[in-house]
């Protein structure tokens, strides 16, 4: 063991609480949410940034010490790497991620260049153990009981407008004077969209980071991330929860975990579903009617304009909004499904 200073401490690494300076082991762990330090052996001027635990930027510089953690990434329009089955002080990696999620790149998108090669000095330590995310995660809570209504938004992509769709609606809800809690449930660990969250107005939020999960692609049972989280924020004192699946409908970022669990999807009170086209936006729809379960409302870049909306409220008949250019519209929609419920006003 031995004591070393980080220059840059990942997002992913936040709830770690980690300062410097930081015991290092050089005897490794390869689990998923290992906390891992790296020096940065190049940079990358297409995907240049780490996200900071105070969700600042910061751009990578080839000598950077970086404290991050392993995990797995499978994204159509990003990189495309896995956590390492084994791992060694002086093996190569890459940055996956603008959250510091490190392992393995075997992928990614022509836009992006090369991902940032790191190389591993060691292990993060406390008192002679290696710290993995899973030493600061909520308490899980197996069975989920009674909710506060619950907006759920999906999509079928990332970059769709997941995140804008939830953030309006938080906003929405919160201007009318409610308290909204707000959380992600899948994708990976990045703490943009939670901020997004807040900034927006929610009163508490969580991410699947929370729950001690890098990246949904190396969870075991998102159902019990999703009923961890919400079994959390209905402790809290909140009239409605906004939560996002990160990722899309189909993929390999677990969202099925969310999907097949009933006491979660029993809970839903109204459900936002984003999509960059008509097709997309049909077969969402499709793929959800067949798991017994209705879109409420369509937006994303498929509604940037009536070309969009006009279909999908005439021949699919489903109301579609923009969430960036008619939030309230969307809001009025969402607001018909919480209609009955007292504590609502309108938006």
């Amino acid at each position: 063991m031995s004591e070393t200073s980080i220059d840059k401490f990942a997002s992913s690494t936040a709830r770690l609480e980690l300062s410097n300076p930081i015991e290092l082991s050089r005897e490794c762990s390869a689990e998923a949410g290992t906390a891992v330090v790296v020096r940065a052996l190049a940079e990358n001027p297409h995907y240049p940034d780490l996200e900071l635990t105070d969700g600042t930027y910061s751009r990578v510089r080839a000598g950077d010490v970086i404290a991050g953690v392993l995990g797995s990434r499978q994204a159509l329009r990003g990189f495309v790497g896995y956590a390492p089955y084994k791992l060694a002080a002086g093996d190569r990696l890459h940055l996956l991620n603008l959250g510091g999620v490190i392992g393995r790149c075997i992928d990614g998108h022509k836009d992006l260049g090369e991902a940032i090669s790191v190389e591993v000095l060691g292990c993060v330590a406390k008192e002679g153990e290696i710290l993995n995310l899973r030493r600061a995660a909520l308490p899980e809570i197996p069975l989920l009981g009674p909710s506060k209504p619950i907006v759920l938004v999906m999509g079928s992509c990332m970059n769709v407008g997941k995140t804008a769709a939830a953030a309006e609606m938080v906003r929405r809800f919160t201007r009318a004077g409610l308290r909204v809690g707000a959380a992600k449930l899948s994708g990976i660990a990045c703490l943009k969209d939670q901020r997004k969250y807040e900034a927006s107005g929610a009163v508490k939020t969580y991410t699947f980071l929370d729950c001690g999960v890098p990246s949904t692609v190396d969870a075991d049972d998102v159902g019990m991330i999703a009923r961890t989280i919400l079994g959390h924020l209905n402790r809290e004192a909140i009239d409605l929860i906004v939560l996002e699946l990160g990722d899309g409908l189909l993929g390999h970022y677990r969202v099925d975990g969310v999907l097949d669990d009933r006491s979660v999807m029993d809970a839903v009170s109204a459900i936002v579903f984003c999509a960059s086209d008509l097709v997309s936006a049909w077969g969402g729809v499709q793929l959800l009617g067949r798991r017994g379960v209705n879109v409420d409302a369509l937006s994303g870049p498929v509604t940037d304009n009536v070309a969009g909306t006009t279909y999908l409220e005439g021949p699919m008949g489903t109301p579609a909004a923009n969430a960036l250019t008619h939030g309230e519209k969307l809001a009025v929609i969402v607001q018909a499904k919480l209609a009955g419920m007292a504590s609502f006003a309108k938006p």
